[in-house]
């Protein structure tokens, strides 16, 4: 009987180890965080010599808002850029796609595509595939 009882915590034990070891979370490297939002220039730059080097974005007119990329729901991007003594607004409207860690940005007939290094809640970080400039935003 004692064995019969070991045998069959044995087997409960070893089917809730099966159960939530085989579970299947994996997400292939992307984040699970929307992309949706508004987010500020905050730095760009590039790999140097095999290393990440950024610096404060100069894009960022002294003493106006920071520029900013905003991300609705409905794909529609909307790019504000502050200029001028007055830190006049102009903003630009395009669309954009997501495809896996992918982001598309077409404003007119141009269209950019990057690589999202890394997003989360305050970040998101793009890295364009045709010149290799890392653009970091801020929430």
């Amino acid at each position: 009987m004692k064995t019969r009882n070991f045998l069959y915590v044995l087997a409960l034990s070893f089917g809730l180890f099966a159960a939530t070891s085989c579970s299947n979370d994996d997400n292939d490297g992307e984040t699970i965080v929307p992309i949706q939002g508004k987010y500020q220039l905050s730095k760009t730059g590039g790999i140097i010599n095999g290393n990440e080097v950024l610096i404060d974005a100069i894009e960022n007119e002294s003493g106006c808002s920071k520029d900013y990329l905003e991300l609705k729901l409905s794909n529609v991007a909307v790019i504000g850029d502050y200029d001028g003594a007055n830190c006049d607004k102009t903003e630009t409207t395009g669309t954009y796609v997501r495809s896996h860690n992918d982001l598309t940005i077409t404003i007119g007939n141009a269209a950019t595509t990057s690589d999202i290094m890394n997003l989360t809640n305050k970040e998101l970080k793009l890295k364009d595939k045709t010149t290799g400039v890392i653009t970091v935003y801020t929430r």
